[in-house]
């Protein structure tokens, strides 16, 4: 059963709808009991690095969070502040993060970019891979994902980036170490190739 992590931050109905349309068993999760029986873990995330991280120790879930995650292995994937609480910090605020990967958020430099507004980046964008996994199959590169932020995912470890995209100069948007996911992307605004992103990290 997937448990999509409800902690006041992000788009959770629309995950859910996904899965219910693709008849995959999927609840809501606010509290860290309703953790428990998870075999995966969908953590949704918009609006601040801050107020995300401090919704989610708020909501009691951290700690379960790390345990599921670190200690038994729960496959988990971060949508947008979903992925960027995974880093160590972020330069949006001075909290720290779950430090899951040794990574930083950064702000996107608007400095090669030509259209206006330059930030945020909002739309459609193709990506490129760096490094394979099942969780991309079915995918359309070109077609790419849809994208709504300011500030990208900084991995120091080639090794963790899944997709790159450039928005004026190239930034990882999908990570993954081991159990762990992260899409800066929207999948669930991504139509085809986000339902598939859904779909896959529910085979995994």
């Amino acid at each position: 059963m997937i448990a999509i992590v409800d902690y006041g931050s992000g788009n959770i109905q629309a995950v859910k709808n996904i899965y219910d349309r693709l008849n995959i068993k999927s609840y809501f999760a606010n509290c860290p009991d309703q953790l428990t029986d998870a075999t995966k873990i969908v953590l949704p995330g918009v609006g601040s690095f801050d107020q995300a991280m401090a919704q989610l120790e708020a909501s009691g879930m951290k700690d379960k969070l790390n345990d599921l995650v670190l200690n038994k292995n729960i496959p988990i994937l971060g949508v947008c502040v979903g992925m960027q609480l995974m880093a160590e910090s972020s330069e949006e605020g001075t909290g720290q993060g779950l430090g899951w990967f040794d990574a930083k958020v950064r702000l996107i430099d608007s400095s090669n970019i030509i259209h206006k507004p330059k930030l945020p980046h909002m739309g459609w964008n193709s990506v490129t891979i760096s490094s394979n996994h099942l969780i991309l199959d079915g995918i359309d590169l070109d077609k790419g994902f849809y994208f709504l932020h300011s500030y990208y995912f900084d991995a120091n470890h080639s090794e963790d980036v899944l997709l790159n995209a450039t928005y004026g100069d190239t930034f990882n948007c999908a990570i993954r170490k081991g159990n762990i996911f992260g899409f800066q992307f929207h999948p669930e605004k991504s139509h085809s190739n986000g339902i598939k992103i859904f779909e896959n990290f529910a085979g995994i």
